[in-house]
């Protein structure tokens, strides 16, 4: 079969090389899973260049998140197993994480469900209990985490003010259907949600970027905000100062999903089983914005580290059906 590896940590498009490889074999408890669309996150960039948590051993595959179809036919939605990742023909995942790809979306939406809309449920529910009425900024809402927790946070009726950066990226986060949209480039972020807030701020801040984009959210979070970190997509992160928090009055969550795999993994159930409702009526549905063959995974990687990306990428190999 086809597969991407890893041979040593850099950037995706210097390091990543497609190869004709051994298919896979699955350990105990593993199952054998046919990639119909693999979605790129961040942690593939990150695992590229070293800088994840995550360090899987080389050669790997990257690719950590796919819809796949089971030797009985099933369509599923699974984490693949490193080093056997999603950017192949062919992955391996634990049998016991499958979850079953809602028949509302194609395999491309399917694939981009799991760990963005999962991210953001955790996140604005389970951490930040966000509640109908309040104002929730999203940064980088045009990305592929930030989309989801624009279409989440709309779902349970809050005010969602979206951060980008550039005119192409806000266009896509009113489409989205951000109340308020903030180019970062353009405008004074801090300036701008004060004057949307009447002052205010908001009562909830997910953030995927860290660096400024966190200073920023400390400026503006309202009396009992929450301020969720989710990532460092800027490649900074910051040192809060808490005796800010503690002046002002807010709360500093930390999110790693992940964790809830092995930790409660029946809320990640859960959360898929209320996932799967929301996206049957509508009220969510992943922005995939391009689908590309398998050969052109290792450019798609780096374009997402680069910055330059909207939505989610799809990666989808020869023969499957997106």
């Amino acid at each position: 079969m086809q597969a991407w590896q890893v041979h040593e940590n850099g950037e995706p498009s210097e390091v990543m090389r497609l190869a004709d490889v051994a298919q896979p074999v699955p350990g105990d408890g593993q199952v054998l899973l046919k990639v119909r669309a693999a979605n790129i996150n961040f942690p593939d960039v990150l695992m590229c260049r070293g800088h994840y948590q995550v360090r899987p051993p080389l050669p790997f595959t990257p690719g950590v998140e796919i819809c796949g179809e089971t030797e009985d036919g099933r369509r599923v939605i699974a984490n693949p197993a490193l080093p056997y990742g999603g950017f192949a023909e062919y992955a391996v995942a634990d049998a016991a994480a499958l979850l079953s790809a809602p028949d509302s979306l194609d395999d491309a939406e399917a694939a981009a469900l799991h760990i963005g809309y999962q991210t953001g449920w955790f996140g604005l529910h389970r951490r930040a209990h966000l509640e109908a009425g309040e104002t929730l900024l999203v940064h980088a809402a045009a990305g592929g985490v930030g989309s989801a927790a624009v279409q989440l946070g709309k779902a349970a009726g809050a005010t969602v003010i979206g951060v980008v950066g550039g005119a192409e990226k806000a266009a896509v986060a009113r489409e989205l259907g951000c109340d308020v949209v903030i180019d970062r480039r353009s405008e004074d972020v801090v300036a701008a949600v004060k004057e949307a807030t009447g002052g205010r701020g908001a009562d909830v801040i997910y953030d995927p970027v860290g660096g400024e984009a966190y200073t920023q959210s400390t400026k503006v979070v309202a009396f009992e905000g929450r301020i969720v970190v989710v990532g460092f997509a800027s490649g900074s992160i910051p040192s809060p100062g808490l005796n800010h928090a503690l002046v002002k009055n807010y709360a500093i969550l930390g999110l790693h999903w992940g964790l809830y795999n092995t930790k409660n993994p029946k809320l990640v159930q859960r959360s898929h089983e209320q996932l799967t409702e929301l996206a049957a009526r509508g009220a969510i549905k992943p922005l995939v914005s391009e689908r590309v063959p398998l050969a052109g995974a290792a450019d798609a990687v780096q374009r997402l580290g680069d910055g330059v990306t909207t939505g989610r990428i799809a990666v989808v190999p020869t023969g499957a059906q997106a």
